[in-house]
């Protein structure tokens, strides 16, 4: 019976946390199976920026507000801090300002506003906002420390909801309800496997019907030589390029044809800014993205140049040194925002196909817990 459980989770990271977490809100006896000792992948290698403006319109966006809600639910449970809320997008280019404008607009931009040089100074006074007339001010984000909170949310799971994890346990088959893994057979009703940019282990055949590829990123920790206080994430105009919900505005176009021009380069790279500051006073800064059918081995210290090119371009902070430097991975497709199959009744494949899984990963959670025990068909995008 210590083997036998409603749903069965295959992977650790924070789509498969949030996927644990619905169900046992739904009373549901859950175990999740981690082939490594904790979680070490794209999950805790990001910025731990829950980022909801810039989100793809329609279901991803709606999909990043919920889950906000979700962090702020359980961030005091599982005594996760949460680092600064909100986000600061300086506008240096006139370009840039139309996007903002036209954001604005949208339903997205509802609760979002302009804000003044000063507020912005207030809240990041490092901010170079020389020449900058226009300043985009969301208030939905909040920044928590990856590396810390994945293992609080899972202790927590632990402790709260009675969820069982198995750690350094590989799952080797799926045959019905059976678990075949590398400590024995695990028995559940459900199953539902979230191989982050795995594409080969567990249902390759079902996986390989869609033009998927593996996204490799570079990030940085900064280190200003005097204490500076960031009070909300800092984004640029390589941002408003680049994430959907701006990029894909036709105010964006303009944009996007100027930063062709003047950061080539970077642009090749898919090289945008953002930034955000933890507990200890340092800062993550990135990033970069390259794509292909493998994870990219070697950092460029080309590539971090680049960010930091932008970083002093937005940010006078003399004497910033780099305290660490690190890649990361995720699945990525031009098609889709996230990746739901059924490969039987009983169990769904879930990929975030984007980078966003701590901005969506615990809505997705929700949603592919309702599709697997309503038994009704829905509509991902």
């Amino acid at each position: 019976m210590a083997n036998r459980y409603d749903l069965a989770v295959v992977g650790a990271g924070i789509v498969g946390i949030g996927v644990a977490l619905a169900a046992a809100r739904q009373g549901k006896k859950v175990v999740v199976i981690e082939r490594n000792a904790k979680a070490v992948g794209a999950s805790i290698r990001n910025f731990g920026f829950v980022t909801i403006s810039g989100q793809k319109a329609g279901a991803h966006w709606e999909r990043a507000m919920r889950t906000r809600d979700i962090w702020a639910e359980v961030v005091d449970e599982a005594g996760i801090p949460v680092i600064h809320r909100g986000l600061v997008m300086p506008a240096r280019r006139p370009e840039a300002a139309v996007v903002v404008d036209a954001f604005l607009k949208t339903s997205m931009g509802e609760k979002c506003r302009l804000m003044t040089k000063a507020e912005a100074r207030d809240l990041v006074p490092s901010l170079r906002l020389g020449g900058v007339e226009t300043i985009l001010y969301s208030p939905h984000e909040l920044r928590v420390e990856s590396s810390e909170a994945l293992p609080k949310l899972a202790v927590w799971l632990e402790a709260r909801h009675k969820v069982d994890f198995r750690w350094s346990t590989a799952v080797r088959a799926i045959d019905g309800t059976r678990i075949e893994t590398s400590h024995g057979t695990i028995e559940a009703e459900a199953v539902v496997v979230c191989p982050g940019d795995d594409f080969s282990t567990l249902f390759p055949e079902v996986i390989a019907k869609h033009p998927l590829t593996i996204c490799t990123l570079q990030m940085l920790r900064v280190a200003p030589a005097q204490p500076s206080r960031f009070g909300a994430a800092v984004m640029s105009d390589m941002s408003l390029a680049r994430y959907e919900g701006f990029a894909d505005l036709p105010e964006a176009e303009a944009l996007g044809r100027r930063l062709d021009l003047e950061e080539a380069e970077s642009r090749a790279a898919g090289i945008h800014l953002i930034a955000v500051q933890s507990a200890d006073g340092s800062l993550v800064v990135g990033d970069s993205h390259v794509y292909g059918n493998a994870q990219q081995p070697f950092a460029s210290e080309r590539f971090d140049r680049l960010i930091l090119d932008e970083f002093d371009r937005v940010f006078d902070l003399p004497g910033r040194t780099v305290a660490n430097r690190w890649i990361g991975t995720y699945a990525s497709s031009k098609e889709r925002t996230v990746l739901v199959e059924s490969p039987a009744d009983h169990i769904r494949l879930v990929m975030v196909t984007g980078g966003t899984g701590a901005s969506t990963g615990f809505a997705l959670g929700e949603q592919v817990i309702d599709d697997l025990y309503a038994s009704t068909s829905r509509s991902w995008e």
